[in-house]
Order: structure tokens, then C-alpha cells, then sequence
């Protein structure tokens, strides 16, 4: 039995379609949206068109940016030589807002997952590449504790191993499968102080 119209099913069937809603919120989200006065609906809807439209990756650490390069990267306040590698741009806001970190970052803009057609070349892996040519002393692996994430940073740390850039991985303590973005900032502060040779 259906319990709401067409449209509203539309709507949520979209909303579900973002990671993490499910049909309950997708359901609660749809209800709240179309409550909502137009004035803030039309906003609503001019700001996803507007980030959908306009918002780029930085042409350094593939981060999604206004500008050409994001300010983590134009920062001189950050240690350059020193490169933490996420999954994606939760995971650098994760790693940010913990206030830990001092260096930049490289997000790889997903993870290996052949299961789902995803292999390194779908990812931001020769970017990092690229960069790890440069002056860098440390790249630090901070992907998830994910089949997925495992995967990648050993794909990683054996494509970079032989540079003889010092590889370093987030100490353990975070869950097997924990994603970035559920772990509070005492949890990656401990991490990343912990972190060890890959």
C-alpha cells in the first residue's frame, strides 16, 4: 500500500539514493522539504544546482574546491612534505575538524572496490603519483578499515614503496569497517599520533 503521492515517492526514491538516507529518512526529508516555504525550497534548490555547477577539484589534492586550489593546499601555514591520504572529502573535513593534522591532504575521491567496477584508475591514485615525485617526506594512509579501504592502501603502499618515501598508516583502534566521518576527534588525534610504517 502506498502512503503518499507520486511526487513525494519521486522525491524520496532520489533522497535515497544519497549515501546514508535510507527510506526512513529519505521519507522524513521529503515531508520536512515540502513543508518548507518556497523562498527556502527555491534556495535549497539554487544551492545544490550552484555546488553541482560550480564546485571543482583542487588541481593539487583533488579536493572538491571553489577555486583552483583549495585553501588547504595554499596554505603556508601547512606542512607540504607531509600528505595525508582520505577517501573523500568527509574524511579531510573529518581529519580537519579534529585540528591534529598540519600537513596536506590528497583525496583519492573513492576507494578500490572491484566489486562495483571501481579500480585504481576510476580513483585520484595517479595524482598522488604525481606528487609523491615531489619534495615529500611522509605519505600517510588514512583510508577506511574497509575491505575497500585495506585494498587501497595496500595497493599504495605498493606502488609508492619503492620511491622510498616514508609510508606511514593511521594506528589501529579505529573499528574494522568504521567509516572516517563516525570517529570523534579524540579517536583520530590517537590514530594519527600512533600511526606506523605501511
Amino acid at each position: 500500500m502506498k502512503y503518499y503521492s507520486d511526487k513525494i515517492n519521486k522525491l524520496v526514491a532520489q533522497l535515497m539514493m544519497l549515501p546514508g538516507i535510507g527510506e526512513k529518512s529519505a521519507e522524513r526529508l521529503a515531508y520536512c522539504i515540502v513543508k518548507l516555504p518556497k523562498d527556502r525550497t527555491d534556495a535549497l534548490v539554487d544551492a545544490i544546482q550552484d555546488a553541482c555547477k560550480n564546485v571543482k577539484y583542487c588541481k593539487i589534492c583533488c579536493a572538491t574546491s571553489d577555486e583552483d586550489i583549495c585553501p588547504v593546499c595554499a596554505s603556508k601555514n601547512r606542512d607540504h612534505k607531509k600528505i595525508m591520504v582520505v577517501e573523500n572529502d568527509d574524511d579531510m573535513a573529518q581529519m580537519e575538524r579534529s585540528g591534529v593534522f598540519d600537513g596536506v591532504y590528497h583525496v583519492l575521491q573513492g576507494a578500490i572496490c572491484p566489486e562495483k567496477g571501481i579500480g585504481p584508475k576510476e580513483i585520484r591514485l595517479m595524482e598522488l603519483v604525481q606528487r609523491a615525485r615531489g619534495d615529500v617526506d611522509e605519505i600517510i594512509l588514512a583510508t577506511s578499515s574497509s575491505l575497500e579501504g585495506e585494498t587501497t592502501a595496500t595497493y599504495i603502499t605498493k606502488l609508492l614503496k619503492p620511491s622510498g618515501i616514508k609510508i606511514t598508516k593511521l594506528a589501529t583502534g579505529i573499528p574494522v569497517g568504521a567509516d572516517f566521518n563516525v570517529l570523534d576527534s579524540s579517536t583520530l588525534t590517537k590514530a594519527y599520533q600512533g600511526r606506523q610504517d605501511a
